[in-house]
């Protein structure tokens, strides 16, 4: 039977793709539940709509950093400019990694399954950061079943594999259809690419983009040759960065690389006739607007946005701007409401 699913149902639908506090999706889920047509058609919707309501109400409902809680929390909510995830097989170097880009103390140790819960740390790049998560090694012979879940506040994964262990072939593809049956799809497509993302058909599903990052550089030679053969038997290409935590060779490179292709966009605040607040951007992405500024700043300015001014690469120096102006990496604005 077709779902005939209204217009505002789907308005709400990518609300709550496009959402990432929990109470926003949790918000956009009682609209979709409210709005779907209650018919046989659309009886497993609902029941995926009740699923995912009662699985952000128990997130809700955890106490905060710093309470009493009763475990480890599986799901990292975002910090900094971005929620990066890092994902990988047994023993590919991903806690270790993590540990040299962000100074953590993610457990790194010789044998499997070291990491047991996602472990966040912030990875400082211009004048920002990017929040890196070290999740749990994805394995058929130990799966984690709330995994997964982990990605969804996700921006974007990167696949650490160290392409001078035996079945690393082997471990991607199995990485790739764990995710899968989970309704998780990694995807080469970055924001930055300028190619649009696919429709999906299934609201829960979740499109994550991925790189490669070929881990324990020092022991792989010929490691470009190895990267081909990788992609060439997996199936599956992605862009790929070569690194080492052991002796820091290309480690530079993942920030820099991961703000570009992220589409991270710094905007700046002033008062009117003060000077700008330089030290702590506002940041938003590639295409985002003036009115997608002035909700960061406060949500009251949605409302009462009468007009901004703007200096830098989107317009000349204290140019006029309406709510629906881009701003560009740089930028300092000047809200009027």
């Amino acid at each position: 039977m077709p779902a005939n699913l209204s217009a505002d149902y789907k308005a709400a639908e990518a609300k709550f793709r496009s959402s990432r506090e929990p109470q926003d999706r949790l918000d956009a889920l009682r609209e979709m539940l409210r709005l779907i047509p209650k018919h046989k058609g659309t009886e497993h919707l609902q029941a995926d709509i009740k699923s995912r309501m009662k699985e952000l109400t128990t997130e809700l409902a955890a106490p905060r950093k710093g309470a009493a809680r009763t475990g480890p929390a599986t799901v990292i909510r975002l910090e900094g400019a971005a929620q990066v995830a890092l994902i990988g097989p047994p023993n590919s170097g991903k806690s270790a990694l993590h540990a040299a880009l962000t100074g953590s103390h993610s457990l790194s140790a010789p044998y499997p399954f070291a990491t047991q819960y996602p472990q966040p740390g912030m990875l400082p790049v211009n004048d920002v950061t990017i929040q890196l998560i070290d999740l749990p090694s994805i394995s058929g012979a130990h799966p984690i079943l709330w995994l997964a879940n982990s990605l969804q506040p996700a921006d974007a994964a990167l696949l650490v594999i160290d392409l001078a262990a035996p079945g690393c072939v082997e471990a991607m593809i199995e990485i790739h259809d764990f995710l899968a049956e989970r309704r998780v799809h990694l995807v080469p497509r970055w924001p930055a690419d300028g190619v649009s993302a696919a429709e999906l058909d299934d609201p829960f599903a979740q499109e994550v983009p991925c790189a490669i990052v070929a881990a324990k550089a020092e022991i792989v030679s010929g490691i470009d040759d190895e990267l081909e053969a990788l992609a060439e038997l997996s199936g599956r290409s992605y862009p790929a960065m070569v690194v080492s935590a052991e002796t820091g060779e290309g480690l530079d490179q993942v920030g820099p690389w991961l703000f570009q292709k992220l589409g991270i966009v710094r905007v700046y605040t002033k008062m009117p006739g003060g000077q700008p607040d330089l030290t702590r951007p506002f940041t938003v992405r590639s295409g985002d607007t003036v009115i997608d500024v002035a909700e960061l700043v406060h949500r009251d300015f949605v409302t009462s946005f009468k007009y901004a001014r703007v200096w830098g690469h989107s317009g000349f120096d204290g140019q006029q701007v309406g709510r629906e102006h881009v701003v560009e990496d740089g930028d300092v604005i000047e809200i009027h409401s």
